[in-house]
């Protein structure tokens, strides 16, 4: 076996990742998807 070296990290950091962005679209799906199971299950006249 050879010996790793610990100079870099096998991964590149570029930076903080888009959590804001993601929390966003998963919100409004999950909104969406409330809205169209109210309707289906006949909580909501539309």
């Amino acid at each position: 076996m050879t010996a790793r070296t610990k100079t870099a990290p096998p991964v590149t950091k570029t930076g903080s990742p888009p959590y804001p962005f993601r929390t966003f679209w998963a919100l409004l799906l999950l909104g969406v998807n409330l809205l169209v199971a109210a309707i289906y299950a006949g909580y909501l006249n539309i």
